[in-house]
């Protein structure tokens, strides 16, 4: 049963939606390996809203996207990991200018729901050397994008989470959760969700 407090969005890229980087079709792992699907075993209600390849969304519309997941899902926080994509593309990485862009689209998001949600910003887990990621300075701007983005949620009231210290183990692409690192990202999840909303208020 859906209780008050435990309904939660998560929004994010292919770390979010499950993808398993063993398929060459976008396939994701199973429901008993996926981290979303292991906090809704522990008992919170989720609404998975992961991309493969997304990056931080630029437009109003995207945000507005979002809101409407939020309403239809009734939900009381909103968990947003974002980032690794962004570093990947560019052809200068930074991790200054993701947060950038996160800030701007955390404020478009926030002048919508800030009266009744809140929101969690995840610093994604570095990346490291792997068939996706060969290059030293995506490597280090990925380590410096938690610091980053705690300074931001810090300025605009957020809440915030560094998945580096949750001992998330990465596949063999560097990228992506290897099915060690979903049951490490789903336990680190849970304990921060519990901060934020205690069991007893459920």
């Amino acid at each position: 049963m859906t209780t008050v407090g435990n309904r939660i969005v998560c929004f994010g890229d292919s770390n979010t939606y499950g993808y398993d980087p063993r398929s060459y079709l976008g396939g994701r792992y199973p429901e008993t390996v996926r981290w979303t699907a292991l906090l809704e075993a522990a008992g919170w209600a989720v609404t998975n809203e992961g991309e493969n390849g997304r990056r931080i969304p630029k437009r109003r519309q995207e945000a507005g996207r979002l809101l409407q997941t939020i309403h239809r899902a009734k939900a009381e926080t909103v968990v947003i990991m974002l980032g690794s994509n962004d570093l990947l593309q560019c052809p200068a990485p930074s991790a200054e200018i993701c947060s950038e862009r996160m800030e701007r689209f955390l404020a478009m998001l926030m002048e919508e729901v800030s009266a009744f949600c809140k929101v969690l910003l995840i610093a994604p887990p570095p990346m490291k050397l792997g068939a996706w990621v060969n290059d030293s300075e995506v490597l280090e701007e990925s380590r410096r994008l938690a610091g980053c983005y705690e300074a931001l949620a810090q300025r605009l009231g957020v809440y915030f989470a560094n998945a580096g210290t949750w001992g998330v183990g990465l596949a063999f692409d560097g990228v992506h959760f290897s099915e060690q690192g979903h049951r490490a990202f789903a336990e680190g999840m849970r304990k921060t969700l519990e901060l934020i909303v205690p069991p007893g208020a459920y």
